[in-house]
């Protein structure tokens, strides 16, 4: 009864909290400490598991994937990508909605983060888009939707938070299984997206040019050349995943100081401030759900919620729908990063349990945030597009229905099919 009602009381505590709209990094750790009283704990056991928490070499690479994301989409890669994806798919009707969704996918490998993505390629494509005469809400969703692949396609600063909350799941597996995932997710966008223009009578775009091609691809080499030194420093264990991190960070200074010189080296500055404030957060928020996730280890959180679902059904096919579910849920109505810490520890021992590989478990949970992200709400991809495109949450939320649709089928497929996540690893890392 005891430890019931300290579950209860740390749940409902952590949702009154969020309810109030206390910032979900306080409103985790003021929930910690209320049950840790209650309980009789001594503080210091979870302050203990909060250092524990952001006490890791692994945890090194999220803030150099982080400053180097930002230095890539403030110095020109943007624009180059939106120009070399242009001569590959323009040509279509309605080919700068396709020009859209694959620069998202190129940006996303380079700066690992869908509010990146969406906050680079939207200021740029949305105007374009409706000066083309695409509708504004269209023009908006396709961003939005197509920013999802930047935490899919490797590298991601969340993959390697769930690597680390994993018990060290290979994070060259994770960015591998990433890769499949992520271009199944742009080209089923895609394919939606044609229907549309073709139905909506989109403009065509200039001609296919080979030599516009090979143009456009020579002057955003460099930027794509970053991904190649991450994933593949990773797979082939030339580098860790902190040390490939640190290099593409060095990289992307030269490039886009040295070599680019499109902004001025003085904008550093602005560049490492926006990039401490991420890290802030997701290091304040690493923390207080380490002492959070402590807290529900003592209380067997995960073993009542295991017996919970298995009691139900061992049948892989429902435990998988519902921790979908589950997933689908909470990206409503929290923050990525900290769902990755709360409910990794909860949920990987379930599909574990099931025989379901961790690898494709994480890229399962990646996909399941991310459309979290376009939710209200709490979205804040969705909330990044509205305030771009000055269209209300309700009209773009209204506009996605059909993109949900979308993802939640190629979330099916990854879920039943785990090869389409699990080929790569197979394949490069045994």
């Amino acid at each position: 009864m005891g430890n019931t009602f300290a579950v209860l009381l740390l749940l409902g505590s952590f949702a009154l909290l969020m309810l109030i709209r206390l910032p979900i990094a306080f409103a985790i750790g003021v929930s910690t400490i209320i049950t840790t009283f209650y309980l009789g704990i001594p503080l210091q056991v979870i302050a203990q598991g909060m250092v524990k928490g952001v006490n890791s070499f692994v945890l090194l690479a999220v803030p150099f994937f982080i400053v180097a994301g930002e230095i890539m989409s403030e110095g020109g890669i943007s624009n180059r990508l939106i120009k070399f994806s242009n001569s590959l798919v323009g040509h279509f009707r309605g080919g700068l909605a396709y020009v859209n969704i694959l620069a998202s996918m190129f940006l996303g490998g380079i700066t690992g983060s869908s509010a990146a993505d969406a906050s680079t390629i939207g200021p740029l494509l949305i105007p374009m888009m409706e000066k083309e005469g695409y509708d504004g809400d269209f023009a908006t969703t396709v961003t939005m939707s197509g920013s999802i692949q930047g935490i899919l396609v490797p590298p991601s600063h969340n993959m390697i938070i769930y690597s680390l909350v994993a018990g060290g799941v290979s994070i060259g597996k994770l960015f591998l299984g990433g890769i499949i995932p992520g271009v199944s997710l742009g080209i089923a966008l895609m394919i939606y997206s044609y229907f549309v223009c073709v139905k909506r009578n989109y403009p065509v775009g200039a001609p296919f040019s080979w030599k516009r091609v090979w143009k456009e691809l020579w002057g955003s080499l460099l930027g794509l050349l970053t991904v190649l030194i991450v994933v593949g420093g990773v797979i082939t264990g030339i580098f860790t995943a902190t040390e490939s991190a640190a290099i593409a960070t060095v990289y992307a200074f030269i490039v886009t100081f040295f070599v680019y010189r499109e902004i001025p080296i003085s904008r550093m500055s602005l560049i490492l401030g926006r990039s401490i404030k991420t890290l802030s957060i997701v290091l304040i928020l690493i923390a207080t759900s380490s002492g959070f996730g402590w807290l529900l280890a003592y209380l067997q959180v995960p073993v009542m919620v295991s017996n919970g679902i298995l009691g139900l059904t061992h049948n892989k096919i429902l435990v998988l729908l519902i921790i979908n579910a589950v997933l689908l849920f909470l990206g409503m109505i929290m923050d990525m990063s900290s769902i990755i810490l709360i409910a990794t520890p909860i949920l990987l021992p379930i599909v574990l349990h099931i025989g379901v590989d961790p690898v494709h478990f994480g890229i399962i949970m990646m996909l399941n945030l991310g459309i979290g992200l376009l939710t209200p709400p709490v979205g804040g991809t969705l909330f990044i597009g509205s305030a771009i495109s000055k269209i209300s949450i309700e009209k773009l939320t209204k506009s996605l229905l059909p993109f949900y649709a979308v993802m939640v089928v190629v979330l099916i497929l990854i879920t039943y099919i785990p090869q389409i996540s699990l080929f790569l690893p197979h394949i490069f890392m045994p």
